[in-house]
């Protein structure tokens, strides 16, 4: 790395410690939200380990040791190699597209035989990566000239396009939400983002023509979800009707009707927090609540610590992109937006969704460990 003369700059750390640096107490909060998970997945099976419960400690277990081996590599490596670890994840999308697995109604994995691994999943990390590192080579007064935002416009356009193909609009928003959110952190003005708003307002008929039926159905049900209680409304509304039963301190652990009925749709996957507040009522849901909210901040904090521009992005956009994993989940289950499928991190039953949430932690304690790094704005910087 050159360092101007009279410049100081913080010792190199090496990997022992690095790995004394790792903030464990964010790692104690992802670990108590992962506790949840396998407790809702214990009763979501009856009392029973198998078929979910097992498979989520063990991909936790894994998640861990790959979260810690992230941690510990130079945060110069990860932007060194954020544009290929974006160029990878596209063409995983575009693999999809050829050989893609059919699940669900919808094209969205990749058969590895021992895995299904989800793209999408996978480019909600490398995407912001990419735009993180684009950012962190601009000057500040260039950021807000439109030419230069030509090129993460299409960076986020690209996987967004191919991901509403497989179709899958809850992970397509995300992203596109997302990747908002970074290029107004990263200086972009807001008068941008109101003009591309009601630009988007504007072009909404047209693209209602371009949604698939199940896509337009989901949007009336979330307008309407009495007008078909036993079909496209059935799922909201079951979801409801757990939620409310459960009243203030819940029916008990693994005494839920709705959910042990099989009333409650989906419930080790998408709709896990209604079973949750089913069992364990308002209270238990407020508290899942702010294990979250605590995790958001350890994560913006973390964040606003960095010294290099590269480094907050990351941590902001990975804090980000978790918060809307939860935001969208928990919404969905209430009825306050349409339904999609996005799992509630660390809780939901997955292995991809596992998988990106603890790289993405990674990534954040990487942040951590590395705050006090500086980084050049091209890798010629470092030297």
């Amino acid at each position: 790395m050159r360092v101007r003369h009279g410049e100081l700059r913080a010792p190199e750390l090496t990997l022992g410690q690095k790995f004394w640096q790792v903030n464990w107490g964010l790692l104690l909060l992802v670990s108590a939200c992962a506790g949840v998970g396998l407790a809702m997945l214990f009763s979501a099976a009856n009392g029973d380990w198998d078929p979910w419960a097992s498979r989520h400690a063990v991909r936790f277990g894994m998640g861990v040791g790959i979260m810690l081996l992230v941690a510990l590599i130079d945060i110069r490596l990860w932007m060194r190699y954020a544009y290929l670890i974006y160029t990878i994840a596209l063409l995983l999308l575009l693999a999809v597209e050829v050989a893609g697995t059919i699940g669900m109604g919808a094209q969205r994995w990749i058969d590895l035989k021992f895995f299904q691994l989800q793209p999408s999943e996978v480019m909600k990390i490398a995407l912001v990566l990419a735009l993180a590192r684009y950012f962190h080579t601009l000057n500040f007064e260039d950021i807000g000239r439109v030419g230069y935002l030509l090129t993460p416009a299409l960076m986020v356009a690209a996987p967004v396009i191919l991901i509403l193909r497989q179709p899958d609009l809850g992970t397509a928003v995300m992203l596109a939400v997302g990747s908002a959110v970074l290029f107004f952190l990263a200086g972009v003005r807001l008068w941008k983002f109101i003009l591309v708003g009601l630009a988007a307002m504007g072009s909404v008929p047209i693209a209602w023509n371009f949604l698939h039926d199940y896509q337009k159905k989901r949007i009336l049900t979330f307008l309407d979800p009495e007008k078909d209680p036993l079909g496209s409304g059935y799922h909201i509304l079951q979801s409801k009707i757990a939620m409310g039963s459960g009243g203030m301190m819940g029916k008990g652990f693994i005494r839920g009707t709705q959910s042990h009925l099989n009333f409650l749709p989906e419930k080790q996957t998408d709709f896990i927090f209604t079973m949750l507040a089913e069992e364990f009522g308002l209270m238990g849901g407020l508290a899942l609540m702010a294990l979250y909210a605590l995790i958001m901040v350890y994560g913006f904090g973390i964040a606003v610590r960095a010294r290099s521009q590269f480094a907050r992005l990351v941590g902001m956009g990975v804090t980000t992109t978790f918060s809307l994993y939860v935001f969208i989940n928990i919404a969905m289950v209430m009825g306050v937006i349409p339904v999609v499928g996005v799992p509630l991190p660390l809780v939901s039953y997955g292995g991809t969704a596992m998988l990106t949430v603890m790289i993405g932690f990674g990534l954040l304690m990487n942040v951590y460990v590395h705050r006090d790094t500086r980084i050049g704005r091209r890798w010629s910087d470092h030297g």
